[in-house]
């Protein structure tokens, strides 16, 4: 980034027109020290710990706690189907069904998982290079818009929801991030950024992104 982010949590934008439509979308942001690299064990070990907390009958569970729900509620409302596109958190509990535990594949996205797990609010991360120091918000994509910066970014159509800065477009809301702008070898700096919905407390995306953080300062 051109200029020093806030180290603490801060507020995205969302479009007015984003915001009438769908009342209590919220992201928030914040930059951090790090790159992708190996876990340690204690962060190995603190998933296989919370790979307890999620058997069959608690995965059954799950859609029922008001968090979840509430993601649930807006997937219905952009017209996504929850039980075909799942929602983050259970996406991961599936995971860990399948997998036997929630397994350990680098420090980054066990960071990611961990913030998820821990609150229920999805966590992704940005090279914090390709993002301007206005920081992210949430908009309609527009006649022009492409998926990233890099030649692998496909064109998107108008009104797409996006994350996107002053420049670029970084990620489809609840997809996938652009080709590029994930976290590499090469990145020194991260900007991480939850979204929440209506029915899920600010407090929460501030607590999901400070774990994610704690856990990446362990590296």
């Amino acid at each position: 980034m051109e200029e020093e982010v806030e180290l603490r949590a801060a507020p995205g934008f969302v479009e007015p027109s984003v915001r009438v439509e769908l009342p209590g979308l919220r992201l928030d942001w914040r930059s951090v020290e790090g790159g992708r690299r190996k876990s340690p064990r204690e962060i190995s070990r603190r998933l296989k710990d919370l790979s307890n907390r999620y058997r069959g009958a608690s995965v059954v569970a799950l859609r029922a706690q008001p968090i979840p729900h509430a993601y649930r509620a807006f997937f219905h409302q952009i017209g996504l189907d929850p039980d075909v596109t799942r929602i983050p958190i259970e996406q991961a509990a599936v995971g860990r069904l399948m997998q036997g535990q929630f397994r350990s594949t680098n420090l980054v996205d066990d960071a990611l998982l961990i913030g998820l797990i821990e609150t229920g609010v999805p966590i992704w991360a940005l090279d914090a290079d390709l993002v301007d120091a206005g920081g992210l918000g949430i908009r309609a994509s527009v006649a022009g818009d492409r998926l990233g910066s890099t030649e692998f970014g496909h064109h998107l159509a108008p009104g797409r929801l996006v994350v996107a800065d002053s420049q670029r477009v970084h990620a489809l809301l609840f997809g996938d991030v652009a080709p590029g702008h994930g976290v590499g070898p090469r990145t020194a700096r991260i900007v991480l950024f939850a979204v929440g919905v209506e029915g899920v407390p600010a407090i929460h995306l501030e607590e999901a992104l400070w774990i994610c953080a704690e856990v990446l300062g362990t590296g």
